[in-house]
């Protein structure tokens, strides 16, 4: 039997496609050690991954790699998620990377994560909540370490910057199990009525995921959520995120800006007011000038020069309008009594006993004129009757019946037209005019 032999292209290109479809390849989670970093100048990342035993060729592509906030080093344990394949020129198994983040802060970046989601679908981060930060603020309240050397920049920045503002520090510890409490019993501190804080910064310096995990627990989010003194966030350096930095009103970069964005700068205001102060005077001397002018030209003119000619001319105009109103108003007398002899007539025409007596007069014609109608009506309607009367009593049996006729019935009651109808010894009834008999058939003869 002849054998088939591959190539090794067809070898390999089966081999990938079995990894390419095998679930179990894609999306896996792997950790290790990452060996022979290199950075292509397209932005691509391609290292090994390596533990004790075994190791694996790794391909990071830029467009996956632009989301990392840090950057991978030799040396450096990590943990990725990846798809893996075979690349065929080689013949290697490899994996192409889509996640990556270092190892030992996995399980604090997951939290970071999901307390993020949590608060963001509760609307901590919401934009309609956030409290305006005041322009000139009386008090600054800063919840940090009081040793570190964050407190120093923002006292120092906030003295430089506006040294009218007072400075009041609720100590707090800022790393470490306690705290996260801490900075919460600080923040309801600065928030009592009595201290009278106008802005509050909470934050403190630089450090690692670890250093800075306080401002990532829940409880000091709420914390700032409900602070009713506006919070700027100002924790560690300007690449640090935390989840109090969503929170908080205001995030600053670092302490030195949250200081800066707290207080104005009061040479900046002096000089504003300065300029404006300069502006007011020049305008209001433009103003000044301005009315000066418009004064001469109207002690020139006319009226300020001859005010009693203007006042003779009124008074002319006063006496034309005063004849003018005499005339109109007497034509409008003339025209308004005319106007009222006209509704006057019409007042009496349409009197109601001018109507009542003309619908007197119709009554009295229309009862006249129906009581004629009446008469002739029942006079015809009479002579109709009697004459109706005269031919039905013409018709009637009974008025034939006493001219000495009468009719003959059947002891059935049959009335009898024929001789026909009966025979010799039948019983009859005879109706006369004035009663009826019963008699027997004797004989009877037919008319022929």
């Amino acid at each position: 039997m002849e054998q088939k032999f591959l190539t090794v292209s067809a070898l390999t290109k089966y081999i990938k496609r079995k990894f390419d479809v095998d679930p179990y390849l894609q999306d896996a989670f792997v950790k290790g050690e990452i060996s022979n970093f290199k950075q292509h100048s397209s932005g691509h990342m391609y290292f090994t991954l390596k533990d004790e035993k075994a190791r694996i060729l790794a391909v990071m592509f830029s467009s996956y790699n632009k989301s990392i906030k840090f950057t991978p080093e030799n040396g450096m344990k990590v943990l990725l998620r990846g798809d893996l394949t075979v690349y065929e020129p080689s013949g290697q198994y490899q994996i192409y990377v889509k996640e990556l983040q270092p190892d030992g802060i996995g399980d604090l970046y997951l939290a970071f994560e999901q307390l993020k989601e949590k608060l963001e679908r509760a609307g901590f981060f919401a934009q309609e909540h956030k409290k305006k930060i005041p322009k000139f603020p009386h008090k600054v309240g800063v919840v940090t370490s009081p040793t570190g050397a964050a407190i120093r920049d923002v006292i120092t920045t906030i003295k430089r910057r506006y040294p009218i503002a007072q400075v009041i520090i609720f100590p707090a510890l800022v790393q470490g199990d306690q705290a996260a409490p801490s900075i919460v019993s600080a923040i309801t501190q600065a928030n009592d009525p009595a201290n009278k804080i106008d802005v509050l910064i909470v934050g403190r310096g630089g450090g690692s995921i670890e250093e800075l995990w306080a401002f990532n627990e829940e409880m000091v989010a709420k914390a700032i959520y409900e602070s009713n003194v506006p919070i700027i966030s100002a924790v560690g350096h300007e690449t640090d995120f935390t989840i109090a930095d969503f929170v908080a009103d205001l995030r600053a970069p670092t302490p030195t800006g949250a200081a800066e964005l707290a207080v104005p700068h009061i040479d900046e205001w002096i000089e504003r007011i300065l300029t404006k102060q300069t502006r007011l005077i020049r305008a209001m001397k433009e103003k000044v000038d301005q009315q000066r002018k418009q004064l001469k030209r109207l002690e020139k003119s006319y009226a300020f020069r001859y005010p009693h000619r203007l006042y003779e001319q009124k008074l002319e105009q006063l006496d034309k309008r005063t004849e003018q109103l005499v005339r109109n108003s007497q034509k409008l007398f003339s025209v308004k009594m005319v106007q009222l002899e006209q509704v006057e007539k019409g007042l009496l025409r349409n009197h109601p006993n001018s109507k009542l007596k003309e619908s007197k007069g119709k009554y009295e014609k229309s009862v006249k004129s129906l009581s004629r109608a009446m008469a002739l009506i029942l006079a015809k309607k009479e002579g109709d009757f009697t004459n109706k009367l005269s031919t039905l009593e013409a018709l009637s049996p009974l008025k034939i019946m006493e001219r000495g006729y009468s009719l003959a019935y059947s002891e059935s009651g049959e009335l009898l037209k024929s001789a026909k109808q009966v025979n010799i010894k039948d019983m009859v009834r005879i109706n006369l005019a004035d009663g009826m008999i019963t008699c027997n058939v004797m004989d009877k003869k037919e008319r022929i």
